[in-house]
């Protein structure tokens, strides 16, 4: 079967330190929807990736379970370490936890299922992709924890039917599927780009912007874009107990995928009932702002978490003006 690989990325800077809430996390406004609610707490989001560094200072206490679906440390499926630092990037926006002296994700309580399905080259098996997904939907924690949230920045140039399946199997079983577009966007907002899954229907596809808004030069560009959100220069956890900046639409899948586990948590708070994969694309894409590019860049338009409370606000004001 086809072979897959990560999405081009480009490592920009490394720090062996960090004490900061994210400019990506900021951008899509997380910190001021924690005050809002539980920060993902019980959410389990789900990451095929290149694995995850399990002993890192901000992430040790995320990972609630975790398989290698490679061939590497030889075939070992209990060992999922990251032997690349993708992952491990990929992992820390979504969800490293608030510890004081590191970074923050963007549901600093929820849990991670670390899913390695990508070698320390960045290669693997479009069979050990599909293999995960189902993995992911059928995985029970030890208190009846299961999957909500799947993140995949990855990526391959072929329409594979069994991967399709399965993609539409998760959403069938109520787990939200994030994907990143791709890194083959040439600039040009007249052609567009498909990688899958990210190019399925099913699956909520992540473009990227700098933070001024504007489109990066490497995002792929489809009718099939969802949303954008922060992907150049986005500081995260990384190999070594350390810190990078990495760049690209692997970076921005995982702000709107951590977006979703706090979502989900404060829809079904209010709706008092559990909430389907519809409602939760619903409550992801009501909290866009258009930031005037073509659809086929942008779709909906730029993640922000914050938009309906600073409309609730915004209201009371005039109300109270009027």
């Amino acid at each position: 079967m086809t072979h897959v690989s990560l999405i081009p990325f480009k490592v920009e800077n490394r720090f062996k330190a960090s004490s900061k809430v994210p400019a990506g996390v900021e951008m899509v406004e997380a910190p001021s929807f924690w005050t809002l609610s539980n920060r993902g707490y019980g959410q389990v989001i789900a990451v095929l990736d290149t694995g995850c560094q399990s002993d890192h200072p901000d992430l040790k206490g995320q990972i609630i379970d975790g398989k290698n679906f490679t061939g590497d440390y030889n075939g070992d499926e209990s060992n999922f370490e990251d032997n690349n630092g993708h992952g491990t990037h990929v992992a820390g926006t979504i969800a490293a936890a608030e510890t004081g002296s590191g970074v923050i994700g963007v549901a600093p309580d929820a849990k991670l299922l670390i899913l390695k399905v990508l070698s320390g080259e960045g290669g693997g098996s479009m069979q050990g992709i599909i293999d995960a997904i189902h993995y992911a939907v059928e995985w029970r924690g030890d208190n009846g924890e299961r999957v909500r949230v799947m993140n995949m920045s990855l990526g391959g140039p072929q329409d594979i039917p069994e991967l399709h399946e399965a993609v539409k199997n998760a959403v069938d079983h109520d787990v939200a599927v994030v994907c990143a577009a791709g890194n083959e966007g040439d600039g040009n907002l007249e052609t567009d780009e498909f990688a899958y899954p990210g190019a399925y229907n099913e699956v909520i596809q992540v473009g990227a912007v700098n933070f001024n808004g504007e489109l990066t030069r490497f995002t792929n560009t489809n009718d099939e874009i969802d949303l954008v959100a922060p992907g150049k220069d986005i500081l995260s956890t990384y190999l070594d107990s350390g810190y990078s900046d990495l760049t690209g639409t692997s970076m921005a899948a995982p702000h709107v995928a951590g977006a979703l586990a706090v979502l989900t948590n404060w829809a079904e708070k209010g709706f008092n009932r559990h909430i389907g994969e519809a409602e939760m694309y619903a409550q992801i894409i009501r909290r866009t702002t258009p930031l005037g590019h073509p659809l086929t860049a942008e779709g909906n338009g730029l993640l922000t978490m914050g938009l309906l409370e600073r409309i609730a606000v915004w209201s009371g004001e005039k109300s109270s003006a009027s």
